[in-house]
């Protein structure tokens, strides 16, 4: 009895090993690795496949020849179990995931269909194909209307989108840019107790700890967040920007839809090819993104001040109200309160109009700086942003949005700037490639007559230039084929913002002269001899170890040439995403070859006649065929894991 009890168990403990070594095997063939879970899981599978082929090999003579087939076949039904499973559910995804997942997907899903039924309401449907753009400037601005009214019922993430490409004149005909301007989020502010919520969240306890007062009403409500006024227990005067609760899994959410509507938009329309719509939606995701952590505004507030302080001293012209960083985190932003009132009112505190004059000049200079000589600039500085101070001075506010530009960026806009302001076509074609770079089919020829066309347009005699002249520029390089990247058109956009807000201050100031001038005087400050010298050493300092290597391969090459030995050596694949890319195809070519090769073996041995008999029916060629099968099977299942797998 306890003999037999024992069997009984260790028969037991062999069958599971022989299952769990089955379901290992079928992760290893498949090249997946699976969690304790998805082993029980696939261990169950294995048992019943085992169980029922059982069952039907019973009643056949040959059943102990055909166990290796009985066990191929549990293989492939685990291994067919463990590749459905890792499709439908990633192995990184836990059950409680996966339901959030499904919980999310059917909002998503739902708000995906909303927002479709909007856009046929407004009739935007047939622009969502291959429809092309309105060419006549009456069916643009019908378009326009419609899209407005498409955002404003889409929502806040919608009207951002909107206001975005409002500001992208380098883009979009004037129609657009008109209606999408007149896109305003008119939202109720949210109720202090649920402002309370956040606050204590943030600072992880009472705001009154921190707080000797703190205006419950706030002073300006925006979508995104609200601005209250404060009071800190050292006495000093605050602001205080609290972002919205809720606010970040509902704009998640709409990112989301973006970024899929701008790639249905993008691979079906040519419109959308051409504006580069995805590229568009991407960065606007990645600024929205950036927008609701607050920490990354008050590192960019740190940024734009610590290089203005580097360049100019702690006495900066322009001021830039400093952030309390004790208090800030990803929700609440707490900057020191500066008192001032809007461009549009600069004759309360300024009077002359050569002191506005003046001011306006301090604001783009201050502004030209941080783009040519700093590197990180206000992207935004519409009146809103700006505040005229008591003393006649001007404050910058809200750096949720910043340029950055690398060096070379910087060089190429100085010299566009020096050739608008010599009226060198040549010139101003080579810094225009420099910062766009240059396409191999480029038309050189055609984009400088245009260019000097341009040139004679907006800056010759009796034609004053705007800022407005930069868009027409873009607008003109788009037609050769040539696309300005968002960091530089980021750079023209601001400067045209600032334009209308230094028209506020000093009606009719003149931009781009005043902006010539800076371009000069940077010129000939770098013309001076200590700046000429310190540039010379530098650039002789960084091409030095080329200089010093250059006369011995030169020699090399005449020697080569003398002696007929030139030769000409290309790397193919250098790229390692090439070579990658081609080990993984030889595999996958390798294995679809042994799958058809075992595959048609299989079926030859299977169709073969005169085949000793091993164990009653069963004969030896049968054996081998339909362990060829299972073979030919388990590499088409690893093949198709192959094709599955994302890349990491």
């Amino acid at each position: 009895m306890i003999l037999r009890d024992s069997l009984v168990v260790a028969g037991a403990l062999a069958f599971a090993v022989l299952v769990m070594a089955i379901v290992i095997a079928a992760s290893r063939l498949l090249g997946l690795r699976i969690g304790v879970i998805r082993t029980l899981l696939a261990g169950g599978v294995a048992v019943l496949t085992t169980t029922l082929v059982s069952r039907a090999m019973e009643p056949a003579s040959g059943t102990v020849a055909l166990m290796p087939v009985a066990a191929g076949i549990t293989l492939l039904v685990s291994m067919l179990f463990l590749l459905v499973a890792n499709a439908l559910v990633p192995p990184s995804r836990n059950p409680v995931s996966v339901l959030r997942a499904v919980r999310g997907s059917i909002s998503r899903t739902r708000r995906y269909l909303q927002i479709l039924v909007i856009l046929v309401r407004h009739g935007l449907a047939p622009y969502l194909r291959r429809r092309p753009l309105e060419a006549a400037s009456a069916g643009r601005a019908r378009l326009a209307r419609q899209l407005r009214s498409a955002l404003e019922e889409a929502g806040v993430t919608f009207i951002k989108v909107g206001q975005a490409l409002s500001a992208r004149r380098d883009l979009l005909p004037p129609e657009f840019i008109t209606e999408l301007s007149r896109l305003q989020q008119n939202v109720a502010p949210a109720k202090w107790d649920e402002i309370r919520v956040v606050l204590e969240e943030e600072l992880g306890t009472s705001p009154e700890l921190f707080f000797a007062e703190f205006d419950p009403e706030p002073v300006a409500a925006a979508s995104v967040s609200q601005v209250h006024t404060a009071q800190l227990r050292s006495g000093r005067q605050v602001v205080v920007k609290v972002q919205r609760p809720n606010i970040r899994s509902l704009v998640g959410r709409d990112l989301d839809i973006v970024i899929r509507l701008a790639r249905t938009l993008e691979r079906r329309t040519g419109w959308g090819r051409s504006l580069g719509i995805l590229d568009l939606a991407h960065g606007f995701a990645a600024a929205l993104t950036e927008e609701l952590d607050f920490r990354v505004e008050a590192a960019n507030v740190a940024a734009v001040r610590d290089a203005a302080i580097a360049r100019l001293g702690p006495e900066l012209p322009i001021v830039i109200p400093p952030i309390c960083d004790e208090l800030t985190s990803a929700r609440v932003l707490v900057i020191e309160r500066v008192d001032g009132i809007s461009p549009s009112s600069t004759e309360q505190f300024v009077r002359s109009e050569e002191d506005r004059s003046a001011l306006a000049t301090k604001l783009l200079v201050f502004m030209l700086e941080q783009i040519i000589v700093d590197g990180v600039f206000h992207c935004d500085p519409h009146p809103g942003n700006i505040l005229i101070l008591r003393d006649g001075g001007a404050a910058m506010l809200d750096f949720g949005v910043v340029g950055r530009l690398d060096r070379l960026t910087q060089q190429a806009l100085e010299e566009l700037l020096l050739a608008i302001e010599i009226r060198d076509r040549a010139a101003l074609c080579d810094a225009l490639l420099e910062v766009i770079g240059r396409p191999a089919d480029l038309e050189l020829d055609r984009l400088e007559r245009a260019l000097g066309q341009f040139m004679a347009s907006y800056l010759g005699p009796g034609s004053p230039p705007t800022a407005e002249m930069f868009l027409q520029l873009f607008r003109m390089l788009s037609v050769h084929g040539l696309r300005v990247p968002p960091e530089v058109a980021a750079v023209f956009r601001a400067l045209s913002t600032l334009q209308s807000t230094l028209w506020l201050i000093s009606p009719g100031y003149d931009v781009i002269a005043e902006a010539r001038s800076f371009g000069s005087k940077r010129v000939a400050e770098q013309l001076r001899p200590t700046e000429f010298v310190g540039t010379m050493f530098d650039d002789v300092i960084r091409t030095f170890p080329m200089l010093r290597r250059l006369p011995r391969r030169l020699d090399r090459i005449a020697q080569s040439l003398e002696q007929g030995r030139f030769t000409v050596q290309v790397r193919l694949f250098a790229d390692e995403r090439e070579r990658t890319f081609l080990n993984e195809l030889f595999r996958k070519l390798v294995l679809a070859f042994l799958a058809a090769t075992t595959g048609l073996m299989a079926v030859l041995f299977l169709s073969a006649d005169g085949s000793p008999r091993v164990a009653g029916n069963v004969t030896l060629y049968e054996i081998i065929g339909y362990n060829l099968l299972v073979v030919s099977a388990a590499l088409i299942l690893r093949g198709i894991a192959e094709s599955l797998r994302r890349d990491p």
